[in-house]
């Protein structure tokens, strides 16, 4: 196992993060598939076959978080590669459009207890799923961090009146890219002086639970750019924020 790369991709049992976690595994990385529900993980695991593991990881839970922190410690002394895939949208658009959706989630009639919910996965998850997984990927002669992201997070494309997303900029999912794109800053900038990479990567607006599969991508397109981050070498970049190959998101 020490001459294989050891990842974690969190919220992995469906989705961007299962397909990510699939192409990983298939370029010969040992996958801990993070999954809330550890049956949904051991079931996509199994899916994938050999080289994924199960790994129960609530991202909004402080104690799963620790025992996710210290399975892998036991199991393989160190993490190689950390990508913050687990996000949630909403709390309570149900059937409704996302028109109809943002209409009620404004700043200034969205419920607070919506924002709470999505920054607490979204935002807080990362950072907390960060500090846990840190002294780990110390741990690695060649440790990567991906941060999954979205375009909708993007101030500077979003503060534009002209950008096709503007009048959809709310303070519940796109706001909580935002912020966690400033934490992903904040990492890049303390892990400056080591030899940890930290990237931020969008997908495309990809077909998944997250948007209803109202996403215009596969799930295969719209994780390719996920996938090609995760597996850059030692004299790979970092401090990226990009959608595409080549194709950099401005802040």
């Amino acid at each position: 196992m020490q001459d294989k790369r050891i990842a974690l991709v969190t919220g992995a049992n469906q989705g961007v993060g299962l397909q990510v976690a699939k192409e990983l595994v298939a370029n010969g990385v040992t996958v801990l598939v993070g999954s809330r529900n550890f049956e949904r993980g051991k079931a996509a695991a199994e899916e994938i076959g050999p080289g994924a593991i199960a790994l129960q990881l609530d991202v909004t839970d402080r104690a799963s978080i620790a025992a996710a922190a210290e399975r892998i410690r036991e199991d393989f002394g160190r993490l190689d590669l950390l990508v913050n895939n687990a996000a949630i949208s909403n709390t309570r658009k149900g059937n409704m459009s996302i028109q109809e959706y943002v209409k009620l989630s404004r700043a200034s009639n969205v419920p607070l207890d919506e924002v709470r919910a999505v920054w607490e996965t979204n935002v807080f998850g990362v950072l907390a799923v960060y500090q846990a997984m840190l002294p780990l990927l110390r741990e690695s002669s060649d440790a990567r961090i991906v941060n999954v992201s979205s375009g909708v997070g993007s101030l500077t494309d979003n503060a534009n009146p002209a950008h096709p997303y503007h009048a959809m900029f709310g303070p519940v999912y796109p706001a909580s890219k935002a912020a966690l794109n400033a934490m992903t800053l904040a990492m890049m900038i303390e892990l400056e002086s080591t030899g940890i990479k930290v990237n931020l990567v969008s997908p495309a607006f990809t077909k998944t639970n997250l948007n209803g599969y109202a996403g215009t991508e596969s799930v295969e397109d719209g994780s390719r750019e996920v996938v090609r981050v995760s597996l850059l070498g030692q004299d790979g970049p970092t401090g990226t924020f990009t959608r595409w190959e080549n194709t950099t998101i401005p802040w």
